[in-house]
């Protein structure tokens, strides 16, 4: 009977750390593993207690019917301590929010209070040519699968990474990258530090790219020729929130490769973190304010400055500028977002004579988006959305021709956009979309997309 008492107690225990957990006032990591020995004492203790009783009915101090239940709650304690365990490593209702400047199930690693974090995205598309395809064919494509992983050593040091896997294959076009991959030391929230491959920082697509968070199967233009999405490179840096609403991002990185420029822009200059050209660095910083008094409403922009030539363009330093600004604002249904952005490049006559073909001294593009969840309006109880869209964009990667060398005008493009997209549940969006692209000269097809994305 005494080791009934002791196991009812026991359990009791085992129910308030429960109830704490599950009312979101989780006891801290050392308090928790604490709780956790002394509970494997106690049911070591009632296991020889156990063995005890198990003597023949003589020298047996509790009944066969006791030692059943003792069996019973015993077996039924040790379940509930694996849950408390697994409940220290993964939550088992993580919440979906952008933290730290990286997307909701990027951010999954900052809600454990130790050990592993898995989350990820999948996007896949249908696209079809319209009219004069000009050599371009329909075709499918699962064009990205994703796995972040992250691990959280203690309540201040954590690894998070994004694996991807693109093209469904490592053959035709496909390949495996690290996208990102950082160490981030949570010293304060006014100052924190991360270092590895970072992401970044500048518009709204390069640090959240998931495909629930951006509106058309395809990532806007201007975040892709202008801003070379997706851009990551190795670096340190500081992140933080200096005053309510008022956060900021800044990396010291290695600087691009010149020599990956080209009339289609600086993208082909992105070196991706593997066994980069280190001659030149960079530097990148972001700021970006919510307003408090306008829930839904942020303004933000970021620059870039550093040199390319990595010396292998003779003794041009190749000075490289790209400069955003943006604003977003979400409310009651509605999204609207604006981006613009602008790059000059230093010694572009001598970038053209090396690549073989003209390299913009500057750069320009701008976009502009809105989209209205109009399910409320039908169905006032439902849960999903239906969120009809349009887009506008334009932008040029040679605005302005270095001396010596000519405009091409097939590089002047503008594009408007209209599409649907349905999310029967926040993590999942089914997408529909048509575009319309013009070039000063030349043709360009217009298509239309169907393609389905999710997060986990």
């Amino acid at each position: 009977m005494k080791s009934m008492a002791r196991l009812v107690s026991l359990l009791g225990g085992v129910a308030v750390a429960g109830a704490v957990m599950a009312a979101d006032k989780m006891p801290s990591q050392e308090e928790m593993w604490e709780i956790i020995q002394k509970q494997q004492q106690e049911i070591e203790a009632l296991k020889q207690r156990l063995g005890a009783d198990q003597k023949p009915p003589a020298q047996a101090e509790s009944s066969p019917e006791e030692v059943k239940e003792l069996k019973r709650q015993t077996s039924i304690l040790a379940q509930e301590m694996e849950k408390m365990r697994t409940l220290l490593v993964i939550p088992e209702e993580p919440e979906y929010k952008s933290m730290y400047g990286l997307g909701p199930a990027a951010s999954k690693v900052y809600q454990v209070t130790k050990g592993l974090s898995i989350g990820g995205y999948g996007e896949g598309r249908y696209q079809i040519f319209t009219g004069d395809q000009n050599g371009k064919k329909d075709n499918a494509d699962f064009v990205r699968f994703v796995l972040y992983t992250g691990y959280k050593f203690n309540d201040w040091i954590l690894f998070n990474s994004e694996l991807e896997f693109e093209h469904a294959s490592t053959g035709k076009g496909g390949a495996v990258s690290l996208e990102f991959g950082a160490l981030d030391f949570l010293i304060d929230p006014r100052a924190n530090i991360r270092a590895g491959i970072v992401l970044i920082p500048m518009g709204f697509i390069n640090p959240i790219h998931e495909p629930p968070f951006y509106f058309g199967n395809n990532r806007p233009e201007v975040e892709r020729r202008i801003i070379p999405t997706t851009w990551r490179e190795l670096g340190a840096g500081l992140f933080g929130e200096i005053l309510p609403g008022l956060t900021y991002t800044t990396y010291v990185v290695n600087g691009m490769d010149a020599t990956g420029f080209g009339s289609s822009g600086i993208r082909g200059g992105r070196q991706s973190a593997g066994q980069v050209k280190a001659e030149n660095f960079a530097w990148v910083g972001r700021v970006d304010y919510a307003f408090p008094q306008l829930p839904g409403l942020s303004v933000g922009g970021s620059a870039y400055l550093g040199n390319s030539g990595q010396n292998e363009i003779g003794s041009a330093s190749v000075f490289t500028q790209l400069y955003e600004g943006h604003v977003h604002w979400k409310y009651r249904g509605w999204e609207f977002r604006a981006l613009g952005a602008w790059s000059r490049i230093g010694d572009a006559a001598k970038v053209s004579r090396y690549v073989g073909e003209t390299v913009g001294e500057q750069q320009f593009g701008w976009y502009t988006e809105v989209g209205y969840d109009i399910l409320p309006l039908l169905m006032p109880e439902s849960t999903h959305s239906l969120v009809p869209f349009f887009r506008y964009e334009q932008w040029d990667t040679i605005a302005k021709a270095p001396k010596g060398w000519e405009d091409d005008e097939s590089f002047n493009r503008s594009l408007w956009q209209v599409g649907l997209q349905y999310a029967p549940i926040p993590n999942v969006v089914i997408k529909a979309d048509y575009r319309n692209i013009k070039a000063r000269r030349g043709d360009v097809p217009d298509e239309f997309n169907l393609g389905l994305g999710f997060i986990f």
